[in-house]
């Protein structure tokens, strides 16, 4: 059912909104594809030819993935080798292999528009336990092939801290364990993650011919930051450096104390979590908190296209919208959940007819506060906060004589089509200071 909120009760004046801009930390690989064959032609030589290599792809939505792929499958074909992909993604895509070749052709990766074969099995063997009795699993068809090559995205995890957090080892430990593997080290709880993934993958690669990862690190703007290859044995001691370069560049929601935060998008491709907690500061779990940035309340508007219905991490935000919910595909969303665990991932906010009602009703709940004089921001999503919208008593407040953020524009009405749903967030201009 959609809550019907009683007539009358919101008819009230929203916050007036101010596009802004922040200063980004801007690193960039002006050529992509040029940087990939850079990296991998460290690899000439270390490999006879023919060998077969398995390069694993995840189910996030990195910066110039498909350019990413089809510029590293060219680049091991040059080299006389005979790469193929592997679904490196742990439980997503409903946990199978029609599910992950769904995911990645939803990011433009296909056998077709990559030219190249995507083995999806989901069978896997066990490689090995850690020192508690962990079983670590590994995808079969990987194991077949000569060599193993992740391909990742190096950042900050949503649910844990540790030397190694999303990248090149938790590809290794999780995403190329498959379900079952994925299932198996998230029964030590993602609480003890920080010294699980570093062990699993170690284990990994003292057993499968990890030849090496290419690690992508991307800047505030979505875009490949540094992109490295990074030879099997120097994982473990150069995945730590590459996560604080990550860590530097990562961008932030330059206000804290929300009072409202709206995100206008989320979804898997976004974050592990639909909405980065490392942006929202509303993480799923007790154990991690950030009460300046955590807002006290948090709307979540519309899924991402790309995320295939998988709405993990919807169960953070306090409201939603039919339209949103009506995206949910449970099997996937729930499958994903129970094998994290974080079974808050995976509930249901309280859910409204429309943006303009879920935004009313979020600001009409919390005491002591005017709607009108709110302190609230807007984002498209967590991935993207080059620009965002802040109210105008928030701006008045805190915005004049900053240096690292400044308006693009002046105090306006939010807009809402006649369907009462927000109208998106402008482009960001390209003025940089």
């Amino acid at each position: 059912m959609i809550f019907e909120v009683e007539a009358g009760r919101l008819d009230f004046a929203l916050p007036r909104m101010v596009p802004v801009e922040q200063r980004l930390e801007v690193l960039r690989e002006e050529d992509v594809a040029g940087a990939v064959r850079r990296e991998l032609g460290k690899l000439a030589g270390q490999l006879s030819p023919g060998a077969r290599v398995a390069v694993g792809v995840g189910s996030r939505g990195l910066a110039d993935l498909p350019l990413l792929v089809r510029a590293c499958v060219s680049e091991l074909r040059r080299q006389g080798l005979d790469p193929f992909l592997i679904p490196a993604m742990g439980s997503h895509g409903g946990a199978t292999s029609e599910g992950q070749l769904e995911v990645l052709a939803g990011y433009g990766l296909t056998p077709d528009s990559m030219g190249v074969e995507i083995r999806a099995g989901m069978e896997v063997d066990l490689i090995g336990r850690l020192a508690d009795g962990t079983a670590v699993y590994f995808s079969r068809e990987a194991l077949a092939a000569d060599a193993v090559l992740p391909l990742n995205r190096v950042k900050m995890h949503t649910a844990f801290r540790g030397p190694v957090e999303s990248g090149l080892s938790k590809m290794l430990a999780i995403g190329f364990g498959k379900h079952k593997g994925a299932a198996s080290l998230h029964q030590k709880g993602s609480e003890e993650f920080g010294w699980v993934v570093p062990q699993a993958a170690a284990l990994i690669l003292e057993r499968v011919p990890v030849i090496g990862g290419l690690a992508s690190v991307e800047n505030g703007l979505e875009q490949v930051g540094r992109l490295e290859f990074v030879p099997g044995p120097l994982i473990p001691s150069r995945e730590p450096e590459l996560l604080d370069l990550s860590r530097r560049l990562m961008p932030r929601i330059p206000f804290t104390g929300l009072d409202l935060l709206v995100v206008d998008r989320i979804g898997k491709d976004l974050s592990g979590d639909g909405m980065d907690p490392n942006v929202t500061g509303r993480h799923p779990t007790a154990r991690m908190t950030d009460p300046e940035r955590d807002p006290r309340r948090l709307v979540a508007l519309r899924a991402s296209e790309q995320t295939h219905g998988n709405l993990c991490g919807l169960g953070v935000a306090d409201l939603t919208t039919a339209a949103l919910v009506d995206q949910i595909d449970y099997q996937q969303t729930w499958t994903n959940t129970v094998t994290s665990l974080e079974l808050a991932l995976g509930k249901t906010p309280m859910w409204v007819g429309d943006d303009r009602t879920a935004i009313a009703l979020a600001l009409s709940s919390l005491s002591g506060v005017v709607p009108i004089d709110a302190r609230v921001a807007r984002i498209s999503s967590t991935l993207h906060l080059q620009r965002l919208w802040v109210s105008e008593a928030l701006w008045e407040a805190e915005g004049p004589g900053r240096e690292d953020v400044w308006s693009v524009g002046e105090p306006r009405d939010m807009e809402f089509d006649t369907a009462g749903h927000l109208v998106d967030l402008p482009r960001p201009s390209r003025r940089r200071r």
